[in-house]
């Protein structure tokens, strides 16, 4: 199984935008998927750098750079998850020796069910990610799919098998509407598409990126907080048309989609401020 996402390095309800990129008949233009993957992907953490410096009163926005990766390598999570927390949390008092004054901490929810292999403890986020995919292309018999997260405001790819390139790059990054998993997570329910070659889903560049991939069906479990906050998504792809899922299908998916959302927020509440707090540590250190 890989995991890249091809072409890129990066709250609001994802889907919500309106960019495409296309001709206009029906071909994606590589060139600008790539630009827009570029500077999505450096977006994120570009904000962050400038935040930080201002805050911190940092000689460079490389050094405020060199803070987020030394905190986020600690902490074995994504550079541009740790941007994107430091950009929409709230900002510690400038002399407070920690970013949270005080924080409830506890222990990881359950993921039984999940088969995590020798990651199973401690889970990492890769490894909870992956496994959660295998779970769920297991139940709906697919091949091919992919993992998302919500951040700033879209969708971004964090995981996928069976599909080539021109997917995964196209689809790096969801803002608009019109897709399968943009719509799961506006309506907060799972999406099934029975046909991707006749759904009105999908503008004719998404269309066609997915047939390429041959991918003729689809189908999207939000992962959500006991809140109902999607956090991500997981869909699943299918090379022939599909019927209805059994009720027992379903209600697995949700039951899934509601554990990996649960323990998403975990991690976000600890493992991420935990990394934001070595940023604290290590820049008030410096100034």
């Amino acid at each position: 199984m890989t995991d890249d996402v091809a072409g890129s390095a990066a709250t609001g309800a994802p889907g919500a935008g309106g960019t495409r990129h296309g001709d206009g008949d029906g071909e994606a233009e590589p060139d600008a998927v790539e630009a827009r993957n570029r500077r999505l992907a450096h977006a994120g953490v570009a904000r962050a750098e400038r935040l930080l410096l201002a805050r911190y009163r940092l000689g460079s926005q490389r050094e405020a750079f060199e803070l987020l990766r030394t905190a986020s390598q600690r902490r074995n999570i994504k550079l541009h998850t740790l941007a994107d927390a430091v950009v929409n949390l709230p900002a510690p008092e400038r002399t407070a020796r920690t970013w949270f004054a005080s924080r409830p901490r506890s222990a990881a929810p359950s993921l039984s069910g999940l088969d995590l292999g020798q990651d199973a403890e401690p889970a990492s986020h890769g490894a909870v990610l992956k496994a959660a995919l295998r779970r769920v292309l297991h139940i709906t018999e697919a091949g091919m799919g992919n993992v998302q997260l919500a951040e700033n405001g879209m969708l971004r790819m964090e995981k996928h098998t069976g599909l080539n390139r021109p997917f995964t790059d196209y689809f790096a990054f969801v803002q608009d509407s019109t897709t399968s998993c943009a719509q799961a997570a506006e309506q907060r329910r799972q999406v099934t598409i029975k046909d991707v070659a006749v759904s009105d889903v999908f503008d004719d560049v998404s269309r066609a990126v997915i047939l390429q991939a041959d991918s003729r069906a689809c189908h999207s479990v939000p992962l959500t907080s006991p809140r109902g906050a999607v956090l991500g998504m997981i869909s699943s792809h299918h090379e022939r048309p599909l019927a209805e899922f059994a009720d027992a299908q379903l209600g697995a998916l949700q039951q899934l989609g509601a554990q990996v959302g649960r323990w998403l927020l975990w991690h976000r509440s600890t493992v991420v401020l935990d990394a934001l707090e070595d940023v604290h540590t290590a820049a008030t250190a410096r100034r």
